[in-house]
């Protein structure tokens, strides 16, 4: 079997997803187009090789519908015969569209693929595709969960109250995500991975002054007595201070045969070692990170202790603290630039986004073997481990 590697992985600054956000005046097929423009220029690589474009995008609906791919590769100037398909596996979306890809190479039906991923929460917000009134569920998984399944931010408050993860544990880690994000843009590390637009060079969700005890003085997000009744354990600190934001974005990973990448005289970044997907108890939704960082390990051969930098996806703070109760990782190789509560958390262009950041790090710092992982909506997780070509 052929190895699969990274040549180039960009992503767009990340922009608050409000109508005042920086991106907001971009439409989602632009933002998309100009990552896969970018992607080209900064490779060398003729578009016209590419065999498909994978992208992710979660609130399909309006402006991200009717396959935005597609129509960002045909934004972007690619030859009409670059074909791109969109897939949805939540806000895993673009890093599923990363594993497509990489098995594609892996099993000879592609030599030159892209995956990326786009979301534009200031113009489609979160569950535009669902009309007010209908059940995107279904009668089934109504009968199977007769109380009713629960919003993330109720899922991200079981996960708090089942690890016993406080409310100042969750601060002070809001808190070193955007200090490390800070750090990360003021050292120059982000430069090699942003391709800025429209005026726009940095990511706008990055607040270097907060403070935990600025962070200590926010509300609940989703306190509601209903809720409060069902799960008396719930003490209601999750914030929109340890939660990810809601923001504009996109990302582009070119993936190749190894073979190819050395034909076409390209370095790559890193090799796609292992992969895995789980699934997990729907109403905690968001711990599937912890049995699919287990399975990727298992599948890799290795062992945490081999592993030199994490990106786990900071959907909220208790969601990779409960991650690193059960693994026992180091968070000082996670997120070490930065995560999701600073950085912003664009749905479908997250994962990509995280491969992208997490590809630079390890050249950066001289990693070896670098570990990526998603939680997603109804109890769902992607990994992949990324190994340096030395």
């Amino acid at each position: 079997m052929r190895d699969a590697v990274i040549v180039e992985a960009v992503r767009t600054p990340v922009g608050k997803g409000k109508p005042n956000g920086s991106l907001a005046h971009v439409h989602p097929v632009e933002l998309l187009a100009h990552t896969l423009r970018t992607l080209v220029e900064r490779s060398g690589v003729d578009p016209a090789l590419i065999d498909d474009v994978i992208g992710g995008t979660v609130d399909q609906v309006g402006e991200q519908a009717m396959n935005t791919t597609r129509y960002a590769v045909l934004s972007a100037g690619f030859p009409e015969t670059v074909p791109a398909t969109t897939v949805d596996r939540q806000c895993g979306s673009s890093q599923q569209a990363v594993h497509f890809a990489a098995q594609g190479v892996m099993s000879g039906a592609y030599d030159i693929v892209v995956a990326c991923g786009v979301e534009s929460m200031s113009r489609v917000p979160m569950w535009s595709n669902v009309p007010a009134g209908k059940d995107p569920f279904g009668p089934g998984v109504a009968a199977r969960y007769p109380e009713g399944l629960v919003p993330q931010g109720i899922s991200a408050e079981l996960i708090a109250a089942k690890w016993s993860i406080g409310r100042a544990e969750m601060d002070a880690f809001a808190v070193s995500s955007h200090q490390k994000a800070a750090a990360a843009w003021e050292a120059g590390l982000f430069d090699a991975e942003v391709a800025g637009l429209e005026g726009v060079g940095r990511d706008e969700s990055v607040r270097p002054g907060t403070t935990a005890e600025i962070l200590a003085g926010l509300k609940s997000a989703y306190y509601d007595p209903g809720f409060a009744e069902r799960f008396p354990e719930i003490d209601w600190s999750v914030t929109a201070g340890n939660a990810s934001p809601i923001n504009d974005g996109a990302s582009a990973v070119l993936i190749m045969a190894g073979e190819t990448a050395e034909r076409l005289g390209l370095r790559p970044l890193a090799r796609l070692h292992a992969f895995a997907v789980t699934g997990s108890d729907p109403l905690l939704m968001l711990t599937g990170v912890i049995p699919a960082t287990e399975k990727v390990l298992r599948r890799a051969g290795l062992s945490l202790g081999d592993i030199d930098l994490f990106e786990v996806n900071e959907a909220f703070s208790s969601v990779v603290l409960a991650w690193r109760q059960e693994t026992g990782a180091d968070l000082a190789k996670v997120n070490v630039h930065g995560g999701a509560i600073a950085l912003g958390h664009p749905l479908g262009a997250s994962g990509t986004r995280l491969t992208t950041t997490l590809v630079h790090a390890m050249r950066e710092r001289g990693a070896r073997f670098g570990l990526q992982t998603m939680c997603e909506a109804g109890g769902l997780a992607n990994a992949m481990i990324l190994e340096a070509v030395r």
